[in-house]
């Protein structure tokens, strides 16, 4: 599932990011790489974009881009 499909309030694990070139830098840096642990915590009035609170973090990151980020959920 991608990260754009995440609910409020859900835990997902990042299992693989789908983009290359400064997007996926970028997407790094701000701390989504392989088995981080992402929470949806809140959405803007019109759905885009989301906040995600990554690493201690809150980010908010806009669903085109999440599209991009392939994640699990936790249970």
């Amino acid at each position: 599932m991608k990260l754009s499909e995440t609910g409020e309030n859900g835990s997902v694990r990042v299992k693989g990011l789908f983009v290359n070139g400064n997007m996926r830098r970028r997407l790094q840096d701000l701390g989504i790489v392989t088995g981080s642990d992402v929470v949806c915590v809140g959405t803007s009035p019109l759905g885009d974009p989301r906040a995600y609170l990554i690493k201690g973090a809150v980010i908010a990151i806009r669903n085109r881009e999440a599209d991009f980020i392939e994640v699990e959920e936790i249970e």
